[in-house]
């Protein structure tokens, strides 16, 4: 069996790294997902979806080292979902990605960010253009 989640979007806040008691780095972020549409009546509508990212190890400290709130950021990893009761008793549910691999796509407005290295240390380039629905071949 295989699972494998792309997530593009923008980061909610500046990543967090902590250290588990073992010693291992782990960064946390928040990632919103933006979809744009035109609705039948002609109405622009809007979707944001909030994901948290985990990296762990030396992902982690270059994720903690380059990246900071505002930042588009690609990453490919694994989701789980949990549930449970907001503070108002509503129940809510939280999309958590365990990533494998976080390609760092532009500066917080899109520009690139000079000097900055992309994807999980092993040298890979990752310039990816922002791209439409309307511009996906299927």
């Amino acid at each position: 069996m295989f699972e494998q989640t792309i997530i593009i979007g923008n980061l909610g806040n500046d990543p967090d790294l902590r250290y588990t008691s073992a010693g291992i780095p782990v960064c946390t972020m928040s990632v919103a997902v933006n979809r744009k549409w035109t609705n039948a009546d002609g109405t622009p509508g809007e979707e944001t979806k909030w994901f948290r990212a985990t990296a762990w190890r030396k992902l982690a400290e270059t994720c903690n080292q380059y990246l900071s709130k505002g930042r588009q950021v690609m990453v490919i990893g694994r989701v789980a979902a949990s549930a449970f009761s907001g503070q108002d008793g509503s129940p809510r549910a939280s999309l958590e990605v365990t990533a494998d691999s976080v390609r760092f796509l532009g500066g917080g407005r899109g520009e690139a960010a000079p000097g900055a290295p992309a994807g999980n240390g092993n040298g890979a380039s990752a310039h990816i253009a922002p791209m439409e629905e309307e511009d996906i071949p299927f």
